[in-house]
């Protein structure tokens, strides 16, 4: 993994291309009613996330979604030591998603179709030579993918995760969803303000980081924020899923 971070192209084309995708190969959610559904996830996966914030979780009897790159595993990264083979297959056993973030992070936004397929294939090449279960659900390095690329993203996953903010309900774009981050100084009260959203809207929230630490990269969250979200979305009666489980709720729309 790069050694600093990388940003999603910034000029004002990528910022309208980033835009006009979300209009195109839509997989629109179907309606549901019940209680609200809440999501933690990680990207790339430290250490910290299969350790200290599995720990939180299972505290709660609540299972989180492992967003990998089999490519990255065991490596030293801006977001701190990533989780290897043996930390990915630990969390599975204990019934957490593994799910898919290409094999090499590759930017979508970037990339053609074809070296975007193959990367993929990569992966869960990788994962499943592993003994890993062949991934349900993806998340897209920097939040970004070409028209081409999410075509072939929403056929091959259930639900293709973004980084724009909301919740998820009916009539929201499962190739395309959006997600929270929970990362920063204000990463704690935003995700409260989408709580907040996703009860009134009986709706659900996909939330996001990188590690969990007392001490976090600007990528992470602290250890204190993970365990007091995690209590309130309990206090709160969320149903806490994985990310695969929520869109197997959801569906798509006939």
């Amino acid at each position: 993994m790069d050694a600093e971070p990388y940003h999603a192209d910034p000029s004002l084309k990528g910022k309208l291309r980033r835009r006009l995708v979300r209009l195109q190969h839509r997989r629109p959610a179907g309606p549901r009613l019940g209680a609200p559904l809440v999501s933690f996830s990680f990207d790339d996966a430290p250490v910290s996330a299969f350790t200290t914030g599995a720990r939180v979780l299972e505290r709660h009897g609540a299972r989180g979604t492992y967003f990998v790159c089999a490519g990255t595993a065991g490596q030293a990264g801006f977001v701190g030591q990533l989780g290897d083979r043996a930390d990915i297959l630990h969390a599975q056993a204990n019934g957490h998603e593994v799910a898919c973030h290409t094999y090499s992070h590759l930017d979508f936004g970037r990339a053609d179709t074809a070296a975007a397929t193959n990367d993929l294939d990569r992966n869960t090449a990788t994962l499943e030579a592993w003994g890993v279960a062949r991934p349900k659900t993806f998340a897209y390095p920097y939040g970004d993918v070409r028209p081409r690329a999410k075509r072939v993203l929403a056929d091959r996953f259930t639900l293709a995760r973004a980084l724009h903010p909301g919740v998820i309900e009916g009539g929201v774009d499962l190739a395309q969803a959006p997600a929270v981050g929970v990362e920063g100084e204000d990463g704690e009260a935003r995700a409260l303000h989408w709580m907040d959203q996703a009860v009134r809207r009986k709706a659900w929230l996909i939330l996001f980081t990188h590690g969990v630490e007392d001490e976090p990269t600007r990528y992470g969250c602290t250890t204190s924020v993970f365990e007091r979200l995690v209590a309130e979305a309990v206090a709160r009666d969320f149903e806490i899923v994985t990310v695969a489980e929520g869109a197997r709720r959801m569906k798509v729309a006939a």
